[in-house]
């Protein structure tokens, strides 16, 4: 079991992990699949996204809001048809409307009494801002893919975060629901890892690829870490 004494700060993930991002991407891509006439069940389009999305972040850094663009047109190329300037846009432009799970806020709430909270996601700047208004915390940093100019699992982003933060590495804890963007590369710099497993009901592993590591501690969710850390 993690002694939370021996840190001061906690890192989270934000989108799958803080914010309910399966169901925002759902809930923009469906209606575009329908009107296309392309009938996918939820963990088919998810698993695709999963995919699109990670082909495009590996490459030469583009805002996240041009990769989110890009995913929808992957979707058209995959099934044979032209998105709309709409359809391109809407992905990037529901984040807005996604709403953190019902454990999140008030798990924040009562961490930030104790830690300094920071948020490590692959996100813009402009779209985390939406996203921040919903989660009712004041973070202590924000570091987003737009001024890592990378994306989670690429070291890079860690270790802004890391220097930004300035506490030696066993003070930081990190916390994510994605094995694949962040559980796997903040072991490899010597983090302590928090799994938030939401998927523990559910098969595959939804809007992340597959990947396999160790965190320390494993958790269904943000309200039993809360619990956890006031025993």
């Amino acid at each position: 079991m993690i002694s939370f004494n021996q840190y001061k700060a906690l890192t989270f993930d934000c989108y799958g992990t803080l914010i309910d991002w399966e169901n925002g991407i759902l809930r923009a891509l469906k209606p575009i699949l329908l009107a296309h006439n392309i009938n996918l069940d939820n963990e088919q389009i998810l698993e695709l996204f999963a995919n699109f999305e990670a082909e495009l972040e590996k490459g030469d850094y583009i805002k996240y809001r041009e990769v989110l663009k890009r995913v929808v047109k992957k979707f058209g190329e995959r099934f044979g048809f032209e998105p709309t300037a709409k359809e391109l846009n809407s992905l990037a432009d529901s984040i807005q409307n996604w709403l953190p799970f019902p454990d999140t806020v008030e798990a924040l709430k009562t961490l930030k009494q104790k830690f300094q909270l920071v948020i490590i996601s692959n996100i813009d700047d402009d779209l985390f801002a939406f996203s921040a208004k919903h989660l009712e915390v004041e973070f202590d940093q924000i570091i987003t893919a737009e001024q890592a100019k990378s994306y989670k699992p690429s070291l890079n982003n860690f270790r802004l975060a890391i220097e930004r933060i300035d506490l030696p590495l066993e003070q930081i804890l990190h916390v994510a629901a994605s094995v694949y963007h962040d559980i796997v590369t903040a072991k490899s710099l010597g983090l302590s890892t928090i799994w938030v497993n939401r998927r523990a009901d559910q098969k595959g592993v939804g809007a992340n690829l597959s990947a396999v590591s160790q965190p320390d501690l494993e958790v269904p969710d943000l309200k039993t870490l809360a619990a956890l850390n006031s025993q």
